[in-house]
């Protein structure tokens, strides 16, 4: 087993990839542009382990042209220089199909050397990446390709190909005793990536009782799941499907959610991001509804941030579950985000003179004199005067919202207004 399992039984045929019905199933777009043998410029986006090597692979060996391979992580300026030379030449007569790995790291000069090839046809261009190709993906390659969402795999797709790898390697070597529910527990585990689905059975199997057969126990598939640590890249999209789906949760009220997502974010030893995402919520969501918790939330982040983790994890649950259950209101969120959209478009005008830090006038001025009336000389500390620019002195920003914190500032306004 020098090469790895994942490798030894990567598909060759579109009909044995696991997973991405949407993209591969009879009838399905990319799988009508794999069967014409007229590949376009592709871009396949998603998650690593899914899927978009393999694919790749496939299309380039049915077009009859030039293979070539790139990892943008480790590729310079001159090997696609390289690539460009063998241009015309005879081994590429057919035209030259890049397969560009992980191209969100190639540079902005990297990527416009590459253009002026792919616009004339000289390369074919297969990328990948596990970003999104809209913020990281030249705009002018992104214009010029067609661009495909690879997904997770759910556990019954990687069970399947679990139950075919083994099939495989107890007909070329020995067989292989495997049970149905420890193969499904593998395939849970793996959490959507085939190939850390492949490579915890390859453990089993190389750890398993070696006689005439291979006997994967309930034993051995326990101890590999007990050191497979939480799948998580902080540089990924599925970073961010966390950090979204933690901070959805607390908006949603739903502490146990909240709680689940709070604990995924820890296991990945990602702390900063629990911090920041749960002081942003006490303030977007919570907010005036219960105003007195962002300063129990930020109590709570820097006890955490102070005593690190593991122990962090009880001010941050407190903090979660508080701000889970307590009342909503953004009304503070809509309120200046309509005030910084009228200030990008330009709407507004010159500050009242009453308000400004001026006191005397010039000579052109109709009506001299500040003329601001201090509200704290008025009863109830509060006197009726204009405070926003002429040309938007009726708009109202902030609405109070239907929270017993707000109606009441409101009862009270209302009153003295």
């Amino acid at each position: 087993m020098n090469t790895p399992l994942a490798d030894r039984i990567r598909p060759t045929v579109i009909d044995e990839v696991a997973g991405q019905h949407h993209l591969l199933d009879e009838g399905r777009v990319l799988r009508k542009i794999i069967e014409t043998g007229n590949i376009p410029n592709l871009i396949f986006y998603g998650p690593s382990g899914v899927g978009k090597t393999t694919v790749a692979k496939i299309i380039a060996s049915s077009t009859g042209k030039k293979l070539c391979y790139l990892n943008a992580t480790t590729a310079s300026t001159a090997d696609i220089k390289d690539i460009v030379a063998s241009i015309g030449t005879i081994d590429s007569a057919s035209g030259i199909l890049l397969y560009l790995d992980e191209i969100q790291y190639f540079n902005k000069k990297q990527q416009q050397i590459l253009l002026s090839y792919i616009e004339t046809g000289d390369i074919t261009l297969i990328a990948s990446t596990t970003e999104n190709p809209y913020f990281y993906v030249y705009n002018a390659i992104l214009s010029r390709s067609s661009v495909f969402e690879f997904k997770t795999l759910s556990a019954d797709d990687i069970a399947h190909l679990l139950a075919r790898a083994v099939k495989k390697l107890s007909a070329e070597e020995k067989e292989i005793v495997l049970n149905e529910d420890n193969i499904k527990k593998l395939a849970r585990a793996a959490a959507g990536d085939v190939r850390r689905a492949l490579n915890m059975l390859e453990l089993c199997i190389l750890t398993a009782e070696n006689g005439d057969k291979i006997k994967v126990d309930d034993d051995t598939v326990e101890q590999i799941l007990a050191g497979n640590s939480v799948r998580y890249d902080r540089e990924g999209d599925e970073h961010y499907d966390i950090i979204s789906a933690y901070q959805k949760s607390m908006r949603g009220s739903d502490p146990d959610a909240a709680i689940y997502y709070l604990a995924r974010l820890l296991a990945a030893g990602d702390l900063p991001s629990a911090c920041r995402r749960l002081l942003v919520c006490a303030n977007e969501d919570v907010g005036l509804a219960y105003p007195q918790i962002i300063p129990i939330v930020k109590a709570a982040v820097d006890t955490a941030m102070t005593v690190g983790l593991p122990e962090a994890r009880l001010p941050l649950a407190n903090a979660v579950i508080l701000v889970a259950t307590s009342p909503k209101s953004n009304s503070a969120h809509d309120a200046i985000g309509a005030a910084m959209e009228d200030v990008e478009r330009g709407i507004g005008g010159d500050i009242p003179r009453h308000l400004q830090n001026k006191h005397f006038d010039g000579e052109d001025a109709e009506i001299k004199g500040q003329h601001y009336k201090y509200p704290h000389s008025y009863p109830q500390h509060y006197v009726n005067q204009q405070y926003l620019p002429d040309n938007i002195k009726n708009k109202k920003y902030y609405e109070f919202g239907d929270n017993k914190t707000e109606q009441k500032f409101k009862e009270y306004w209302d009153k003295i207004k």
